[in-house]
């Protein structure tokens, strides 16, 4: 996606990480019968949201940059990894594998099914009729 094409407004359309709460309302609660004074209610709400804002845009000019760059290298470095070497080594176990199943399936026809067909011709005569 180029940075022409972002959404700056939703910028989790995915809800990738809709389980954070980080509102004021699902952080704090006063319940019934127990209430601080209006004042202070609203003051906290403004510090929260004030003080939250702040330290994560702060935190996100410090660092963002360095782990988005993090991030990058690494889902580069496993696609690398499942592109070049992954999927090539299970490409490989699928090939030899159709050898083991033919093999299996040789022995099992050899020894097997004349072992159990054997074992049924001794009881077909308990049949019922």
């Amino acid at each position: 996606m180029a940075t022409g094409d972002l959404d700056l407004f939703n910028r989790d359309p995915n809800e990738i990480n809709s389980h954070i709460k980080v509102a004021f309302e699902d952080v704090l609660a006063e319940p019934d019968g127990i209430q601080s004074n209006t004042c202070v209610w609203t003051l906290s709400n403004l510090c929260f949201r004030f003080w939250r804002s702040c330290t994560y845009k702060l935190m996100t000019l410090l660092c963002g940059m360095c782990i988005a760059m993090y991030w990058g290298c690494e889902f580069s470095y496993i696609a690398f990894m499942h592109i070049w070497y992954v999927t090539p080594c299970l490409r490989t176990l699928e090939i030899n594998c159709v050898s083991c199943q033919k093999i299996y399936a040789l022995c099992i026809n050899c020894w097997i099914v004349p072992f159990c067909e054997a074992c049924g011709s001794l009881f077909i005569h308990f049949r019922r009729k």
